[in-house]
């Protein structure tokens, strides 16, 4: 039998030896390969006759039940050593010396102790006594009462009398520090802004060309006869650059009194700016001043889940983008509770197909990273090739934090802090995107 030092200190360094493990074998993509994992590292931490990867897998698995099995020991000790302490506190309360007025080491005393006057009232020899005229005096006895409960009785309202209670509303009140900065509130994270290409422009439109017919006519011919003839067209395109802004009043005092205020406001008003530019890329209708985003994106391809498995619907997109849209897609685009659905997938038997809950689990699917945002409501997923070739997010000029005045803020000792970005959004080839719908 081990105590529980020994157990933790088992456990604690089979854990380290099987972390070591993990740690060898995970790949840049988050993934595991366990045969990168070092010889001399496998012969430490798991022992000796490693060959395959089959072989390591299972000896992994077989030391986790192992620290499942420990860690069920440990807790079960921890239980046990709590069970003792609690035994050990309620002997030490069964022991301790009585308190004044207790009734628990005295039965014959009530649980309120009567002050002496009401016990000398009550007592029968007294009234004896007082019926035969009250001659020459008479002498109690109180075995069965304690010197500190009369003390206690004494020093209780009911004899000093009701006085006014020395609290905090009429003394001291208790002083309280508030705690260095505070609690954010909740709000949507940027979350597309990573895989949208960027580029600079100069002009207040990007415009570009766009080849619109591609007919290639070429063909085997016969000694004399006529050339084929292929036939190509080209089309202006354009897209607006568009201004994102947002702004707030502040007080001179605030600004002045609190140093942190004017860093604080710059930098929500900034991320304010990147997060709606992050949802006008994906839901922007395109109605100026509006960005047009992926999703009203005219040309896109379209793939309805049906039936099928939500993996399934998002590969069928993949070769749309392939074959029709001849790009090579990049990423998948999906609300957080979409991607619920595909993480919890199952097979019959059931075992979890992305992965056991005890892991993150990988953030791919066919091989593409996950981008889970929720800018667009639930039941519609996109890929895509985000691809400069493709798409790019051009910056006419980037964020600019300004103060000034409005109307009759100088006056009023108010101030006007705004911020702006002006941007344009280009998906050169539409066909290289799809959106999924019915998820």
């Amino acid at each position: 039998m081990s105590t529980l030092k020994e157990v933790r200190e088992k456990l604690s360094e089979r854990q380290d030896a099987l972390g070591k493990v993990f740690e060898e074998a995970k790949t840049d993509a988050g993934e595991y390969d366990f045969r990168q994992v070092k010889a001399e590292t496998l012969k430490e931490c798991l022992g000796d006759g490693l060959k395959t990867t089959a072989q390591i897998v299972e000896r992994v698995n077989e030391r986790n039940a192992e620290l499942d099995e420990l860690a069920k020991e440990a807790e079960g000790l921890e239980a046990a050593e709590l069970a003792a302490k609690q035994h050990s506190d309620r002997e030490k309360s069964a022991k301790r010396p009585r308190f004044a007025g207790s009734k628990g080491n005295h039965p014959d005393i009530e649980t309120r102790l009567k002050s002496l006057g009401e016990m000398v009232a009550g007592d029968d020899r007294y009234k004896s006594w007082a019926e035969r005229g009250a001659a020459n005096g008479i002498d109690f006895h109180f075995d069965e009462v304690y010197g500190s409960d009369m003390l206690a009785k004494g020093l209780a309202f009911e004899t000093m009398g009701t006085k006014t209670l020395f609290e905090t509303g009429a003394g001291w009140a208790p002083e309280s520090v508030r705690l260095p900065g505070f609690v954010e509130m909740a709000t949507r994270p940027v979350q597309l802004l990573d895989i949208f290409p960027m580029a600079r422009t100069g002009q207040d439109t990007v415009k570009f060309m766009e080849e619109t017919t591609r007919t290639h006519g070429a063909a085997e011919r016969a000694e004399g006869g006529t050339f084929a003839e292929s036939t190509f067209e080209m089309t202006e395109r354009e897209s607006t650059v568009r201004k994102i802004t947002d702004s707030v009043p502040v007080t001179d005092e605030q600004l002045e009194d609190v140093a942190q205020v004017q860093s604080y406001l710059n930098g929500r008003l900034i991320f304010g700016l990147r997060q709606r530019l992050d949802s006008q890329c994906l839901i922007g209708n395109g109605t100026a001043p509006n960005l047009r985003g992926l999703k009203n994106v005219v040309g896109i391809q379209t793939q309805a889940k049906g039936a099928d498995p939500i993996p399934d619907a998002f590969f069928k997109a993949m070769t749309k983008i392939r074959v029709t849209g001849r790009a090579v897609p990049t990423h998948h685009v999906i609300h957080s509770t979409d991607w619920e659905k595909v993480r919890l997938l199952r097979t019959a038997d059931g075992v979890y197909i992305w992965g056991n809950p005890s892991e993150a689990g990988p953030e791919r699917m066919w091989g593409l990273p996950v981008v889970q945002c929720d800018a667009d409501s639930a039941g519609t997923g996109y890929v895509g090739s985000f691809l400069p070739a493709w798409v790019s997010l051009y910056e006419r000029r980037g964020v600019d934090v300004q103060v000034g005045y409005i109307s009759t803020q100088f006056t009023e000792g108010k101030r006007t802090i705004r911020a702006d970005m002006r941007m344009a959004l280009v998906f050169f080839r539409p066909a290289a995107f799809a959106s999924v719908t019915g998820l």
